[in-house]
């Protein structure tokens, strides 16, 4: 493929972004989000991106976030310790909570939820947030996301349509709305079983799934 057909490519799927974008942060009814579905205390819905299922009973550990956001790029790798030193005890989910100050943070979702639809969205997700500083504030991060799902070997026609897919903006809305409802205000917010983890360092979301357990 020409260098020119490459800079089209990516010229198209920064635009498409765009337009997801827009859909988000001025077509969708924020102010008219309506409480997460679920058990009583659950912040997991069906569609909900679950990294770790521990099953019935276990504790819940929800983390909505921005992949531009720095402390949530940093609470990444944290994450990723607590999942395996509770394996099989604790449940991990995560679900999209973009900022409007963090122009990338809708393009990030949407590449990782174009890749879930191929059922690569945690390689996509720690991709995203292990590269965070080289294109956050970037004006090419869709083209760089796009890079991404190539590395992973996806249909790349599959993967240009949820992009610019109408349901992934849907489905970024919802979890969104979601976190309105809970009472997101800043990213990264964690709940455990439903209760939000007041957050002052590094540990205190540890110290929630100990007293989870203890329960």
């Amino acid at each position: 493929m020409s260098r020119n057909a490459v800079v089209s490519i990516a010229a198209v799927v920064g635009a498409i972004v765009l337009i997801v974008v827009a859909a988000l942060f001025v077509v969708r009814p924020w102010e008219s989000s309506q409480p997460a579905a679920g058990g009583s205390g659950s912040l997991i819905e069906e569609s909900t991106h679950v990294l770790d299922d521990a099953g019935e009973g276990a504790p819940e550990v929800v983390e909505f976030f921005d992949y531009e956001c720095p402390s949530c790029g940093a609470f990444h790798p944290v994450v990723e310790d607590l999942r395996d030193r509770y394996e099989g005890q604790v449940t991990f989910a995560v679900r999209y909570f973009p900022l409007q100050g963090h122009p990338n943070a809708v393009p990030a979702a949407a590449a990782a939820e174009a890749a879930a639809q191929q059922d690569a969205f945690e390689p996509m997700h720690a991709r995203i947030f292990e590269t965070q500083e080289q294109w956050a504030g970037t004006d090419d991060a869709a083209a760089t996301f796009r890079g991404y799902a190539e590395e992973l070997g996806l249909d790349m026609a599959a993967y240009d349509e949820a992009v610019a897919a109408e349901a992934t903006a849907d489905r970024i809305a919802l979890d969104y709305s979601a976190g309105v409802s809970a009472g997101v205000q800043s990213t990264p917010t964690f709940f455990v079983d439903g209760e939000m983890v007041e957050l002052q360092d590094y540990d205190d979301v540890e110290a929630a799934i100990e007293a989870a357990l203890a329960e």
